[in-house]
């Protein structure tokens, strides 16, 4: 069976999503859409969904408005994160709430929740449609709950490993697998495929995330793509900052309860002060323990879908680039 390269899909989903006629009246709700979209990115979600697809068919530009819409959606929810953090930039451009103004962040969002929906459903298979939609919908209100987790983390000073596990499942992981299994769907794969393929995404989802982690204080900012120690700095409940406060002995806990407590500081103190405490309890080896135990479980997971090997091949390839593995 024919299959493409993931560059050579995401070439053509970008082309695609780049051609897709936002605009309308008001020019107002749907400029900042179109901005919003034009910004890029990596396009993973709608490259996974193809690359599913093709394991069972070749004419995966059947699915591009499926592909559009998850990329939809998933450019949705960093407008509206982007307003709830009130972060100045994203991907080195003004963000919405700040080139415009809220109000408009607020609306517009929305509005790309709603075309996400109406791509999702544009020529999908009548027989696939109830399914699809299923999915895409449960995926869409998992996301949500996995914000809500975060924002109340935020106030909680006893967040457990499995709690953080849990909302990074359901704020990052869920997206990934329902790309993966809304393509196994369309390209007429068996249930059981579909849902190998989706625990495939889970895994992989929390891989990626916990390797975020582990970037934000042991990456190279010229590879990580931004700054490092952003995480230490804003006291966010990631797997390195709740592992340290179990693991720690009492007097580096005490030491940082005080940084995350201090409202006063020199940043680049904290960042290595923090990472100190890290180094000390062994933060970095319990982190890529956990991420290569999730990595290794999703490639299992792959292994057991049943197509071909070699069919294999381009999707085994991309999650290995995500993760900046070597097979």
């Amino acid at each position: 069976m024919k299959q493409e390269s993931s560059e050579k899909l995401l070439r053509r989903i970008h082309s695609y999503i780049e051609k897709l006629p936002y605009m309308h009246e008001p020019e107002g709700l749907y400029e900042p859409v179109e901005y919003v979209l034009g910004l890029g990115g990596k396009r993973i979600r709608p490259v996974l969904m193809l690359l599913a697809y093709n394991l069972y068919r070749e004419d995966v530009d059947r699915i591009f408005p499926q592909a559009a819409g998850i990329e939809t959606y998933h450019n949705f929810t960093l407008l509206h994160d982007d307003l709830m953090d009130k972060a100045d930039m994203r991907r080195n451009k003004p963000t919405v709430h700040r080139k415009w103004d809220e109000n408009t962040a607020i609306l517009s969002g929305d509005a790309m929740l709603i075309l996400a929906y109406q791509f999702m459903m544009q020529d999908c298979p009548a027989g696939c449609m109830k399914e699809v939609m299923g999915i895409f919908g449960r995926t869409a209100l998992e996301v949500c709950e996995g914000q809500q987790w975060d924002m109340e983390f935020e106030s909680r000073t006893d967040v457990s490993v499995d709690e953080y596990i849990e909302m990074i499942r359901l704020k990052t992981s869920v997206l990934l697998a329902g790309s993966l299994k809304i393509g196994a769907v369309l390209g007429g794969a068996s249930e059981k495929d579909a849902q190998l393929l989706y625990d495939f995404g889970i895994k992989m989802g929390l891989a990626f995330q916990l390797q975020d982690d582990y970037l934000d204080v042991y990456g190279d900012p010229a590879v990580f793509g931004k700054k490092i120690g952003g995480d230490i700095l804003c006291n966010k409940k990631t797997f390195m900052l709740i592992t340290a406060l179990a693991h720690a002995g009492a007097g580096d806990r005490i030491e940082l309860e005080k940084w995350i407590d201090a409202a006063d500081f020199e940043p680049d103190q904290k960042i290595r002060a923090v990472t100190d405490i890290y180094n000390k309890v062994g933060i970095a080896e319990m982190c890529n323990q956990r991420i290569s135990a999730y990595y290794e479980e999703g490639l299992r997971l792959l292994d057991e879908v049943e197509v071909d090997s070699a069919l294999k091949v381009n999707l085994r390839d991309f999650v290995c680039g995500m993760m900046k593995r070597k097979l």
